[in-house]
């Protein structure tokens, strides 16, 4: 019976010190497989810290390109529509340079985790977009992306869906299961400078939300028509859950700049040499 009882109290302290103990877990290393730290009462993840308006101002700007229309140019194109015309020739030679210089295109949930985490990006980082979603964008410029891995930004003006020389909401969704970025541009490409309080459910809410619809994907970027804004418009689009917009050429907002973001038009007629050249010139590089 005592033998009983001292086998009974062995088999019980061992149990005990069995379930108390930290947990060891196996991991492979090659062919071997060793025991990894003990995993019982985690640390919790440290929570990032976000970059204050004057430290994402210091980091270096991401060159970030602005196209429009991708197509021969016409007898009847005039001089200023030229400005917004890039020809397939021109396009595939600009992006050729690009991709031969060794630049990467990246996206906007890319370029924010850098511009507000100071998460790594490549050296020679550059961010492709395309606004009013014209028909020539799926049919030649996406084609050119693909050749070269390139992945781009298209901002969508949701009136002209479906409706001729412009993109149908299939190609819009085909465009993000591709691995592109859909952004808003308004309805109907108003000037957001002069947009009425009574008019951003028709020109943000209601494409936002269209958008998403098509994709199945929040719609978390927008590009100001015409590339201009004012700092009422700010708080507005932080309201819509916008992560961050994009301009033109103007100054940045220096206490919001995610919302003030800068691109450069590639107008029609550059060489490729003239883009790289002017790119370079726009924006500062790591």
């Amino acid at each position: 019976m005592k033998n009983h009882l001292a086998i009974a109290i062995v088999i019980l302290v061992a149990f005990c010190a069995c379930t108390n103990s930290p947990k060891i877990e196996s991991v492979s290393v090659g062919k071997d497989t060793v025991s990894a730290a003990p995993t019982s009462n985690p640390q919790p993840p440290t929570s990032r810290k976000e970059a204050s308006a004057a430290e994402i101002m210091a980091r270096p700007q991401v060159p970030i390109l602005c196209y429009h229309r991708i197509r021969p140019f016409k007898p009847s194109d005039s001089k200023r529509a030229k400005d917004y015309i890039v020809t397939p020739e021109d396009f595939r030679a600009q992006m050729k340079l690009l991709a031969d210089s060794g630049y990467k295109t990246i996206l906007p949930d890319q370029l924010m985790n850098y511009l507000q985490y100071g998460d790594p990006i490549p050296e020679k980082a550059v961010m492709l977009t395309f606004d009013d979603n014209v028909g020539d964008q799926m049919t030649i410029a996406e084609p050119i992306l693909k050749e070269l891995g390139f992945k781009g930004v298209f901002f969508i003006m949701t009136v002209t869906l479906n409706k001729p020389g412009y993109m149908s909401k299939e190609q819009v969704k085909k465009l993000h299961d591709e691995g592109h970025v859909i952004g808003s541009h308004t309805y109907d490409h108003q000037n957001m400078r002069k947009l009425p309080d009574s008019l951003w459910v028709v020109q943000v809410d209601k494409p936002q939300k269209q958008l998403k619809d098509i994709t199945g994907a929040d719609v978390k970027y927008f590009a100001y028509p015409f590339g201009l804004w004012k700092p009422e418009n700010i708080p507005a689009l932080q309201k819509r859950d916008l992560k961050a917009a994009f301009q033109l050429t103007e100054k940045r907002d220096t206490t919001a700049p995610l919302y003030t973001i800068r691109r450069m038009i590639v107008p029609g007629g550059w060489s490729a040499n003239q883009m790289l050249k002017s790119m370079k010139g726009s924006f500062s590089h790591r």
